[in-house]
């Protein structure tokens, strides 16, 4: 967390930043160990101090802002981050501040409580380099059948595994690899080479029908409530969750089948082993 959804979410929610000069960034104040920031507060305040916001962007887990110069502010929120125009969840934790002018908002904060995201300034070769087509996979939001098909196809690698690679697909996280498997009817175990063509158009409907539902509800606010959207107000696809965190729990897609957890590559993986197929049927 954040996934696509949330972060896709912030971006929207931070729309009143567009049109506004960059009048000062100052650190947040938090006392804890601070986040990374390249290249570097100094240098990024004097980079950025009088550029304008021109659009904001999405780099699959990450918000940009382009500025008239052709450089981009990247905020990478990882675990906890949250960007926001609204007052923070907690004030201890606000990372990073931009003050604003000459926009409808006035300004722009970095909040995160575990302190693991990044925020990176680009030149455009920069950013081409780190999240360009070569380093970042296409889009979920734009990804077909036949690009899961080609992309992944050939992998003999677990497709809940695969899902999260963001090389091959970018946005999709651990949350959402799970409701999408679960909508697609697809065990999480299966070897993408093992996957038939009819099971891809699945999959990439039930990806789009999930990541678009998600932003439709603002993104999942999980129990531990940190999840915010730019206003700091809670996401609502938590209440539509089908599978995820849900062991023990009918299935609501066959309902006959429970919930179940694996773990895989280190995370929590839930499914229902009776309506998502262990093989091509």
């Amino acid at each position: 967390m954040p996934e696509l959804p949330e972060v896709e979410t912030m971006r929207r929610g931070v729309a009143g930043v567009l049109g506004a000069t960059i009048a000062s960034v100052e650190d947040g104040g938090c006392p804890r160990k601070p986040i990374v920031v390249k290249p570097g507060l100094a240098r990024l305040r004097a980079r950025v101090a009088g550029a304008r916001i021109e659009r904001t962007a999405r780099a699959g887990k990450r918000i940009v802002l382009w500025l008239d110069g052709g450089e981009a502010l990247v905020f990478e929120p990882r675990m906890t981050g949250l960007l926001l125009v609204a007052d923070p969840p907690d004030q201890a934790y606000t990372r990073l501040r931009l003050r604003l002018r000459g926009g409808r908002a006035r300004q722009l904060l970095y909040w995160d409580r575990r302190g693991l995201g990044r925020v990176l300034l680009y030149t455009p070769r920069q950013y081409e380099a780190a999240l360009g087509p070569a380093a970042l996979g296409p889009d979920a939001l734009e990804m077909t059948a036949d690009a899961y098909r080609r992309r992944l196809g050939r992998s003999r690698r677990a497709v809940k595994v695969a899902l999260m690679d963001q090389r091959a697909v970018a946005g999709i996280g651990n949350l959402y690899a799970s409701e999408i498997l679960h909508a697609a009817g697809i065990h999480p175990q299966r070897r993408c080479s093992e996957i038939a063509a009819a099971e891809w158009a699945a999959l990439a409907a039930a990806a789009g029908e999930v990541l678009e539902a998600a932003i439709r509800y603002e993104g999942s606010t999980l129990s531990d409530g940190t999840y915010r959207n730019a206003l700091n107000q809670q996401g609502g696809y938590q209440n539509e969750h089908r599978v995820y965190a849900k062991a023990g729990e009918p299935c609501p897609r066959c309902a006959r089948g429970v919930i179940q957890r694996i773990v895989q590559a280190q995370r929590s993986t839930y499914f229902c082993s009776r309506c998502q197929r262990a093989r091509r049927s």
